[in-house]
């Protein structure tokens, strides 16, 4: 997957149906979980708000972004997710770790799941063929 269509699965997911309700603004959310704290993603972050912003994505004025970290807490992971769930956020992207990514299939088979990581996620078995992504769970390997 390229990141253009990360960005545009990211983008495409969360102006489905599915965000509407999910806060009183009526924008959609969303949900962006990390086991590590924010700095340490800084680039990350950043590239992934500048590639939402060219797809048209600005936060705060027509999509919101609800952030949920674990500080390097790996065991709040599944609260984290499922509050994110509980929330009806449009889709779930997470960076580096699949610790998240994990939390977040455990907490819903339904959100879209994005992930970008360095490592190998077959080997890892948070997906299971790279070509066809199976259930709600996708990404890329940067």
């Amino acid at each position: 997957m390229r990141r253009r269509e990360f960005i545009a699965l990211i983008g495409s997911a969360a102006a489905s149906p599915v965000a509407v309700g999910a806060q009183e603004s009526r924008l959609p959310v969303i949900g962006f979980l990390s086991a590590s704290p924010l700095d340490s993603y800084t680039t990350h972050v950043d590239y992934f708000h500048r590639r939402l912003s060219e797809a048209g994505y600005i936060e705060e004025r027509n999509v919101v972004v609800e952030y949920r970290v674990a500080e390097d807490h790996n065991d709040r992971l599944p609260a984290l997710a499922a509050d994110l769930v509980e929330r009806k956020v449009a889709v779930i992207a997470t960076f580096s770790n699949f610790a998240a990514a994990r939390a977040a299939r455990g907490a819903t088979r339904t959100i879209p799941i994005v992930f970008v990581t360095g490592a190998d996620p077959l080997r890892s078995g948070i997906v299971t063929n790279l070509a066809r992504p199976e259930g709600n769970v996708t990404g890329l390997r940067s």
